[in-house]
């Protein structure tokens, strides 16, 4: 069979990866596929910088037509990230015959539904293990490996740049500001952090994630979404002391016909594994019926985690080609008909235990007050802390209380009440509690 021939579109550090990838390791892919895998085209706007890597400057265009309007090529490689054109050109290449391979979970999060229908239509496959986890083979596994199952849940650390900075919080008690000043200079964040910090990032991921496990094509703006920015030195003090360790965390439920669908800062126990995962790590945690609970962990994003991802995709494809299979498999490893709605449930009727963190005056009947509060909304306490001093009243204390399991839409109500007592000095700080990552 003559080698596949593969349009890449995007030359940045990325794709420069996968370039480096495909040249360095032609041999040992040759000797798993039987065929070689060749760049035919590479697109970018900017094709004069160096990558750092060698590359015929014949192979190199301004023009993305160029790829879609080669017959030769029968996958394209998408890298250029964003909505759009990355949307545009995805589609047009899959109106042009040719298989897709794209590390763009934002792409996927927002217009996956479109696109996947667009490739059944035509009848190639879109691959995407890239788009979450970096290298770590997580949705070839639920794909394939353990398709078997009927999955609970999905729960997943994966963003480094949020898990480095509380790692930093944890280990060296430093501030979230200074932390992130330093993985900008580290590169672990970007200039504009906004996405990572913000929870926006993991929210692409968790998308794709709960597609794949449960058959579904989740609405993007029904994922409940919080990121680090309000998490303070306090925070990680009394989670600590507590037993539980902060982290940004992905989770995805299917419990009673519907979907828990959220990203926000959460205490997790420091014997579950997941508390373990330290710096720039990424950690993905599935039970399945079957097979139990799983975790894949590794390097989440990078240069080379990523192109080792995206070339596994093009050698998954260039097997199926090799053997005239065409389309093997659904985007998302269910057959199409098989894709149904379910609904996701509201976050205010989310149930979770909760972590309280009050800011109030050292006076008596303070306790009182605040519990008496929490009592109206049927919110119970399980422990608490509480600091004193013997200056003046008008000093703030901390009152740290761990509540009993309650519904997220009570814990609201009941703070937004309590946050106008006089008592109070400023907005009450509540982190959710996951203790069942099963």
């Amino acid at each position: 069979m003559n080698d596949i021939q593969v349009g890449l579109i995007g030359f940045g550090n990325i794709g420069a990866g996968v370039v480096r990838l495909l040249q360095d390791n032609a041999d040992v892919i040759r000797s798993k596929v039987g065929t070689g895998i060749v760049l035919k085209r590479i697109a970018d706007l900017d094709i004069t910088s160096d990558r750092g890597v060698v590359v015929d400057p014949g192979l190199l265009t301004t023009s993305v037509d160029d790829i879609f309007n080669d017959p030769e090529i029968s996958v394209v490689i998408e890298l250029i990230g964003g909505y759009e054109p990355a949307k545009t050109f995805v589609l047009k290449a899959i109106e042009k015959g040719k298989h897709i391979v794209t590390a763009n979970k934002a792409l996927l999060a927002l217009h996956g539904s479109e696109i996947y229908a667009a490739a059944v239509r035509k009848g190639v496959e879109v691959q995407f293990e890239a788009s979450v986890g970096g290298g770590i083979p997580v949705l070839t596994a639920i794909k394939s490996n353990l398709a078997a199952n009927y999955f609970s849940s999905v729960f997943g650390i994966m963003n480094g740049t949020c898990n480095y900075i509380l790692t930093r919080m944890t280990q060296e008690g430093a501030a979230f500001s200074d932390v992130l000043k330093v993985a900008q200079e580290l590169g672990y964040a970007e200039p504009d952090p906004t996405f990572d910090v913000e929870g926006v990032d993991t929210a692409h991921k968790l998308a794709v994630l709960i597609s794949l496990c449960f058959g579904t094509n989740i609405d993007f703006s029904d994922i409940h979404t919080e990121g680090i920015t309000n998490i303070s030195g306090m925070d990680v003090k009394y989670a600590a002391e507590f037993g539980y360790r902060i982290k940004l965390l992905a989770i995805g439920k299917l419990v009673d016909g519907k979907i828990e669908a959220r990203v926000h800062p959460t205490m997790i126990p420091l014997d579950s594994p997941l508390a373990d995962i330290h710096g720039v790590f990424n950690a993905i945690r599935l039970t399945g019926d079957f097979v139990g609970p799983v975790m894949f962990s590794g390097r989440g994003a990078g240069q080379n985690p990523t192109a080792s991802a995206i070339v596994g995709d093009l050698i998954g494809l260039s097997r199926s080609m090799r053997v005239g299979a065409g389309r093997r498999m659904s985007p998302l490893g269910f057959m199409d008909e098989a894709i149904v709605t379910i609904p996701v449930k509201p976050m205010a009727d989310v149930f979770s235990k909760y972590m309280l963190r009050f800011s109030a005056l050292d006076k008596p009947g303070v306790l009182g007050g605040i519990a008496g509060a929490l009592g109206l909304y049927g919110i119970s306490i399980e422990s608490m802390v509480q600091t004193s001093h013997d200056v003046a009243d008008s000093t703030p204390v901390a009152i740290v209380i761990m509540t009993h399991e309650a519904r997220e839409g009570s814990i609201q109500e009941a703070l937004s009440e309590i946050d106008q007592l006089d008592i109070i000095c400023e907005k009450t700080s509540f982190i959710r509690i996951e203790e069942n990552l099963e």
